[in-house]
């Protein structure tokens, strides 16, 4: 079944996948995802051949998350994306510098070379976004500096400007991966010819969808975006994993609030709470199984009551916050902090598996026994 089989589905339930952005915790994200991948295979009755892209329908990422989720999408099991993340994790962060990359280092701290060519390796240099050889429903996040605007990418066939000349699903797949995870600093942008122009991308990290899971539901229920799936919390799951929560907390004083801080600060205070008002939003319109604490007023809004007499979706999320505290209720007191909240932390790979693992003793095969049906058949282009 490929991703225009999916798109086409008349019957749900209907299964999302929602991954958010982090860098190297992405490894984090891949231990949930495991986990996730064995519980259905003993609830389905299926053996390892079985993957997250026969389960889920709609797979969505923002930087990391969109390499993680262009993997499953094209059929890879989670061990294999595990062992492409140990092999090829610390040369994505690559120093070498070359002369003109190095001119460049107040622009941005890595070279992309060594990430372009693993995702040329690991998606194929001449993989187009509408290639059959996806398996599901595809979003990707980025930011078009040009335009100043996010752009959510979807290879579902109805869209917009998914049709006809110049369409999109024409573009290269690892370059629009590429373009996603270039975050700002840490790698250069991605320039893609769209039509006759250029367009210069940015991560997607820096738009409101580093987290994007109510965007994906939107992209698949919205008028607009054509595919008009019918919601409901029995019709229809959207599960979405994190990278863990990055809070700054300290006892910053006023007077040190001065320029250089806001350059250094704001950005990212922007994205956390780009990344909580999205959780929050699943979590008011979805029927939500599991989540750690919005904030104290409002707990956790677990079997909470919303603005509409019935909720849209059934709303699973998978995260942690990677504090002090966050860290010891898992029980990882060891671990220090600092050495798990950036994005390059590719020195302490260990530490992100273990907190992935210990995350992923939440995962529970009631989470997905309403979501459990047998493979339905579907309407195909013809």
């Amino acid at each position: 079944m490929s991703y225009i089989d999916k798109a086409n589905k008349k019957t749900g339930p209907y299964k999302l996948l929602a991954l958010d952005g982090g860098g190297i915790r992405g490894l984090i994200t891949l231990q949930v995802l495991a986990k996730i991948e064995e519980t259905l295979r003993q609830q389905l009755g299926r053996d390892e051949n079985f993957v997250l892209a026969d389960y889920f329908d709609y797979i969505a990422g923002t930087s990391t998350g969109a390499i993680i989720a262009t993997a499953l999408s094209k059929g890879m099991s989670v061990a294999e994306i595990q062992e492409f993340y140990d092999k090829t994790g610390k040369d994505m962060f690559d120093t070498r510098f070359d002369i003109l990359t190095f001119l460049n280092f107040l622009s941005y701290r890595y070279n992309d070379t060594n990430l372009a060519t693993q995702l040329k390796e690991v998606f194929g240099e001449n993989t187009r976004f509408g290639s059959q050889e996806l398996k599901t429903l595809l979003m990707l996040v980025m930011r078009n500096a040009n335009t100043d605007s996010p752009w959510p990418l979807s290879n579902n066939p109805k869209a917009k400007f998914n049709q006809g000349k110049d369409s999109n699903l024409d573009l290269p797949l690892w370059q629009l991966v590429r373009a996603s995870t270039a975050a700002p600093t840490f790698f250069p942008p991605e320039t893609i010819k769209i039509g006759k122009k250029e367009f210069v991308f940015v991560d997607g990290g820096v738009t409101p969808y580093n987290n994007p899971a109510f965007q994906l539901f939107l992209m698949a229920t919205l008028e607009p975006y054509q595919l008009m799936w019918p919601a409901g919390e029995d019709n229809m799951l959207l599960v979405s994993v994190g990278t863990g929560i990055t809070p700054n907390i300290n006892e910053v004083k006023a007077k040190e609030m001065w320029t250089l801080y806001n350059a250094q600060n704001l950005p990212l205070a922007l994205m956390l709470a780009s990344q909580y008002q999205q959780d929050f939003l699943c979590r008011i319109f979805g029927k939500c199984l599991l989540g750690d604490i919005i904030d104290t007023e409002v707990g956790d809004l677990l079997q909470t009551k919303g603005p509409l007499e019935s909720k849209l979706f059934t709303y699973l999320r998978y995260d942690v916050e990677l504090t002090r505290k966050g860290l010891n209720k898992l029980g990882l007191d060891d671990i220090k902090v600092e050495n798990v909240q950036k994005m390059d932390s590719v020195e302490h790979t260990k530490d992100l598996k273990r907190i992935g693992q210990a995350i992923a003793k939440t995962v529970q095969p009631e989470h997905f026994s309403n979501f459990l049906d047998s493979p339905t058949p579907v309407a195909t282009v013809s």
